[in-house]
């Protein structure tokens, strides 16, 4: 065994970057049942992987839906025990014409890897594995206990595994959970995110008539579905961007004046940002800022809208039916349901006569969470990032969600320190996603020093 760790990490970065490509070559879609064989294969890559980084205790454990990547090494006696957490699902790649090249064949560009889930989050996910493996090559041991929970339904909101964790709880105790997931604010500075926004969502189907009526012969004489559906959206909000339902806000806590004046002092430039999304304008709840909105109040977002003739030309008729897809964004000391049943009952009162409304779930639902401030986790993240960049990282939070982090905290009493080499911009669900290579390094060294400085705190 020779060299540090660092300079195993540095010799081999060639063959990781190639690991990456071959991992992100499977195409591990958990959205999509033709990918089923996909899931399962990818898992396998995971586990072998963790097998080859040295001596880890590697299990591949069912679910009620898609395998668990399981591993553990526990021989730093008296140190720590993290639970590195992360997934090897990646999002479907849809629109394919809009990719430039292949997403399912990585492709390397100045300085970028190109393709589904290099940073939605194999590239992250990779990471651990390999700073697992140069500790194992150059000291022989970790420099703390070391447990990997890698699933493969996180882009269809975890489903099975709270269930997992629950049977898992004995399994999968330790001091803190890593995640591999949960990308950095942008790429100008070093950051941890200390919270994430929750989810829920619905889908409502608006009914007419029994089938599509001509409009010469039957407009003006029964209710068009899709002007119901459009009178019913629009009804949701004011016009000043405000939630319009009854109780939408009644859980929300405001922020302090300190926690205000923390996200003010970012260093945020409105205009940079109306660039890098190809708006003219921001636009949301009065009374906040733009980062205010997106990280720390909750919305409602129209994800879908469809129904009647889409094809070319034109189609003279009343549609038999109509079509929407909703989901909300939510802070912490709201729940899921009491927002789902306060929205169901808004859409109930408004809707127009002469059609019929019905209501199902959409997608998957998750509360919010915030690690507390103190948390010696992120005493330690700020440490490692500082040596990896020789600055202070900020602290952010995250408008997006990561389903399980709340499960962590209720089942297993431990919280998830944010921890991953991503950045908000790289297009994780949109086509052309890629990983900055330079991040991929970055990372590698920030685990090693975070796993170090843990383990010096025993």
């Amino acid at each position: 065994m020779a060299g540090t760790v660092y300079e195993a990490l540095a010799a081999g970065r060639n063959r990781i970057l190639s690991d990456l490509i071959e991992f992100a070559t499977i195409p591990s879609v958990s959205t999509d049942p033709v990918h089923r064989a996909d899931i399962d294969r990818a898992a396998a890559w995971l586990a072998d992987r963790l097998a080859a980084a040295g001596p880890f205790a590697v299990q591949i454990l069912p679910t009620a839906g898609h395998p668990v990547v399981y591993a553990e090494w526990l021989g730093a006696a008296g140190a720590p025990t993290v639970l590195v957490y992360g997934h090897y699902d990646v999002q479907p790649p849809d629109p394919l014409e809009k990719w430039a090249t292949e997403p399912f064949r990585p492709t390397v560009r100045e300085g970028r890897l190109y393709g589904r889930g290099v940073s939605d989050d194999k590239g992250p996910v990779l990471i651990p594995i390999k700073v697992a493996e140069a500790f194992f090559a150059t000291a022989g041991a970790l420099p703390v206990n070391v447990k990997c929970l890698f699933e493969g339904e996180e882009e269809i909101g975890s489903p099975s595994l709270e269930p997992f964790v629950r049977e898992h709880a004995s399994q999968l105790a330790g001091d803190l959970v890593l995640s591999a997931d949960g990308a950095m604010w942008r790429i100008s500075e070093p950051s941890i995110t200390v919270a994430c926004r929750g989810l829920a969502g619905m889908e409502l189907s608006v009914y007419g008539p029994a089938k599509d009526l001509h409009s010469g012969r039957h407009g003006g004489g029964v209710a068009n579905p899709l002007h119901a559906l459009a009178s019913l959206i629009d009804s949701l909000h004011a016009a000043d961007g405000r939630v319009a339902v009854a109780g939408f806000y009644d859980a929300v806590q405001e922020l302090s004046a300190e926690e205000r004046s923390t996200i003010a002092a970012l260093p945020f430039d409105e205009a940079a940002y109306l660039a890098q999304v190809d708006s003219a304008a921001t636009f949301g709840e009065p009374g906040y800022s733009t980062l205010e909105r997106q990280w720390t109040r909750p919305t409602l977002e129209i994800n879908g809208l469809w129904g009647g003739y889409q094809g070319a030309g034109s189609k003279t008729i009343v549609p038999a039916e109509a079509h929407a897809k909703l989901s909300c964004r939510l802070v912490p000391a709201q729940d899921p349901q009491d927002i789902l049943d306060k929205v169901a009952a808004h859409l109930r009162g408004h809707l127009a006569p002469g059609v019929r409304l019905k209501i199902a779930p959409g997608g998957h639902a998750a509360l919010p969470y915030e690690i507390p401030a103190a948390h010696p986790g992120l005493a330690v993240a700020r440490a490692a990032l500082c040596r990896v960049y020789g600055q202070e990282p900020v602290l952010v939070r995250m408008g997006g969600t990561v389903p399980i982090c709340d499960a962590f905290h209720r089942i297993l009493g431990m919280e998830t320190v944010f921890f991953s080499f991503s950045t908000a911009d790289e297009d994780f669900h949109a086509p052309n996603e890629f990983f900055r290579i330079n991040r991929l390094w970055e990372g590698l060294e920030a685990w090693a020093r975070y796993w170090e400085l843990l383990g010096q705190r025993a």
